[in-house]
């Protein structure tokens, strides 16, 4: 069993570590998308190319998120504390959810204008050729960053990243459309270039709907696919003295997994042997899965979905034995009482170390004392050996 202390301290300086990559990236990035969101509003601004300024605005949009992405993974990274014993990782979610909104507003707002000014008509402006050069270096640059984000992402398991990533390479799309339309107008199609900045404006948010949409599911529970659901219930139920598994469900936490699933045991077994069949099943669903967080497994002796749930209303342990004692006396000292709760009845076994010290305590006179009772099922007795 390992130390609680320093699993949590390698748990924190995991999460530390997983803070410092994601910080060092999204820094490198946001200095990249200034220096592009300058270069790009100016130029755009300087040489008649509406498509470039409107790509320049969506660098800008890159360094708003990237504050926000910022923010979001040192609060998310926050080791489990007593008000959030899950972690902070929903955060995260949060930023992802407001990183795609902000996306969704920017992008509408660009694509309207620019909407407005193509049904005006009247568009005579010709780009001049540094907004090939300023578009070129945008797709060199941001192709690059979205590679070496994704990697970090992938590495340290954040969908926030990821998303980042993806944000940045749609910079790089929309400069490519900036380089295309570019060469039309020159060709003679000015038009070319305001439709173009529609198109970046669309690409915006259809990106930005993505994220959102995402984060919506995962901030109402929505579980795993149908596919990975069944290769998990698979799993359990090839394991060793599983009989069936007639629940699983799933839920994600940022990139983590959470499970609850019932297992359907004999009814006969230890708790110990129950558990260690549960913890089976863990280790099986983990190597399946390697993001999956925390499992909580129960174990059934019977299939609730099948049948009526046993019912909490049978009598207890305490209570079984004051009715034993009440009908046929107190049970020897050297006994045991096992309690089997099975279709809502409850099945008694009495275990004696010997014959002799059984109290001539017999299975029919058991039988006889509580038969009147509706929760009575059965009854067995085990003699040990002299």
């Amino acid at each position: 069993m390992q130390d609680p202390v320093s699993t949590t301290s390698s748990t924190q300086d995991a999460l530390n570590k997983e803070m410092k990559a994601a910080s060092r990236v999204t820094i490198i990035g946001m200095i990249l998308d200034a220096i592009l969101g300058v270069i790009k509003v100016i130029g755009g601004t300087l040489f008649n190319s509406q498509a470039l300024f409107v790509d320049g605005i969506h660098s800008f949009t890159d360094v708003a998120s990237d504050f926000v992405v910022l923010a979001v993974m040192r609060i998310s990274r926050q080791e489990p504390d007593e008000n959030h014993p899950y972690g902070h990782q929903r955060i995260e979610t949060f930023g992802t959810l407001l990183l795609g909104s902000i996306l969704i507003a920017v992008g509408a707002a660009l694509a309207w204008e620019n909407i407005l000014r193509l049904i005006e008509g009247g568009i005579s402006q010709v780009p001049g050729w540094p907004v090939l050069v300023a578009a070129a270096f945008s797709v060199a640059g941001k192709e690059w960053i979205y590679h070496y984000t994704r990697r970090v992402g992938q590495a340290i398991r954040s969908d926030l990243i990821i998303a980042n990533a993806w944000h940045s390479r749609t910079d790089a799309f929309s400069s490519v459309v900036v380089l295309l339309s570019t060469v039309g107008a020159m060709m003679g199609w000015e038009w070319l270039d305001v439709l173009a900045a529609v198109i970046i404006a669309l690409i915006i948010i259809h990106i930005g709907w993505k994220f959102t949409w995402d984060s919506v599911k995962e901030l109402v529970d929505t579980g795993l696919s149908q596919e990975d659901t069944q290769k998990l219930k698979a799993i359990a139920r090839e394991t060793d003295g599983v009989r069936n598994v007639h629940e699983l469900r799933s839920r994600r936490m940022g990139h983590d997994i959470l499970l609850d699933v019932h297992l359907v045991v004999r009814p006969d077994i230890s708790v110990s042997e129950g558990h260690q069949i549960g913890m089976q099943v863990v280790s099986g669903m983990r190597e399946e899965l390697d993001n999956i967080r925390d499992i909580n497994f129960h174990i059934d002796a019977e299939n609730d979905e099948e049948q009526t749930p046993t019912s909490e209303r049978l009598p207890s342990r305490k209570e079984i034995r004051q009715m034993l004692y009440e009908t046929i006396g107190e049970l020897p000292t050297h006994s045991r009482l096992r309690l089997h709760y099975l279709k809502n009845k409850v099945h008694l076994e009495l275990f004696f170390d010997a014959p002799d010290k059984s109290g001539d305590i017999t299975s029919e006179q058991v039988h006889q004392a509580l038969e009147h009772y509706p929760w009575f099922g059965s009854v067995r007795i085990w003699l040990g050996e002299p």
